[in-house]
């Protein structure tokens, strides 16, 4: 936004100042100590209208860059802090069974909400580990979003296995994470099933979680019967984060964007202000138009 003004506004009322002085100042003697600014407040009889014109505009002119004008824009530069972020997503056996009335499996309705998430997270890094009985790295850390959604939708069923490690998929994850210089790292698991495959256990998982920086968010989805609460609990606690529970469709979405909001991306706004000094161009003025009124009139003799 730019906006024009003057630093000393008050100094264009000298301009007054002089056209007052013009018309009633009357020279009363001729010992005076500027003998010579009648001769330029006021025009000579054998003055012409030139010098006239030439004086008043120099003299408002010289006001004008004493006034300072300038022209203030200002605009808000903002830094954004994006967080690192990776999804632990479930691909077992039990992940194609029906997640609602929908009748779409659990692991078509995971991979429609979490590519909506990851979309979101415009100034996010984002990664992706999916497991099984086995956990793998579906994606490193990246920004390219229409990347990591395109992996989601390509995700399929079965080959991890069927069974469900849950542990080294965390694992799998925090050494993931653990090269980030992100000052936030986040990891967010999601799983319908407990534990019966990992090789490390959930002791050593839990020591890891609390010696990493790093936040925990846990959603179990389905039947609570068929995943562990408390399992998932006291990792959420372990983590710093929270533990979830969603049971259709509607319920998971509303858990990734409560997560969303929990997580939003830091921006410092700095305002920033740039003046543009004007005053050089109404005193270039002034100059040319005193020395060409002091050039006519010696010229004319007035």
């Amino acid at each position: 936004m730019s906006q024009f003004s003057f630093e000393y506004p008050l100094l264009l009322l000298v301009i007054l100042l002089f056209v007052l002085c013009a018309k009633y100042c009357k020279e009363r003697s001729r010992a005076i100590f500027f003998p010579h600014v009648k001769r330029l407040m006021v025009q000579g009889r054998g003055g012409s209208s030139l010098l006239t014109w030439l004086k008043w505009i120099g003299i408002t002119a010289a006001v004008i860059a004493l006034a300072s004008p300038v022209i203030t824009k200002s605009y808000t530069n903002s830094k954004k802090e994006g967080r690192d972020i990776v999804l632990i997503v479930d691909s077992s056996g039990s992940m194609q069974e029906p997640f609602d009335v929908s009748m779409h499996s659990r692991f078509e309705v995971v991979k429609e909400v979490v590519s909506d998430f990851i979309q979101k997270r415009k100034d996010d890094r984002i990664g992706m580990v999916t497991f099984a009985d086995i956990a793998f790295i579906a994606s490193p850390l990246t920004f390219e979003k229409k990347f990591l959604t395109d992996i989601t939708k390509m995700q399929q069923l079965g080959i991890a296995g069927k069974r469900t490690a849950i542990n080294d998929a965390i694992v799998q994850s925090y050494n993931l994470l653990s090269k980030s210089k992100a000052k936030s790292k986040i990891a967010i698991l999601l799983t319908d099933g407990m534990d019966n495959m990992s090789k490390i256990p959930f002791e050593d998982v839990i020591h890891l979680i609390k010696k990493r920086d790093i936040k925990l968010y846990v959603i179990g989805i389905g039947n609570a019967r068929d995943y562990n609460g408390a399992y998932l609990q006291a990792l959420a606690d372990a983590g710093h984060g929270k533990a979830y529970g969603a049971r259709d469709a509607k319920g998971l979405k509303n858990i990734y964007e409560e997560i969303d909001k929990l997580e939003k991306t830091n921006i410092d706004d700095k305002k920033i202000v740039q003046h543009t000094y004007l005053y050089i161009y109404p005193l270039f003025l002034a100059i040319i138009s005193l020395l060409l009124f002091i050039y006519f009139r010696n010229s004319k003799g007035v």
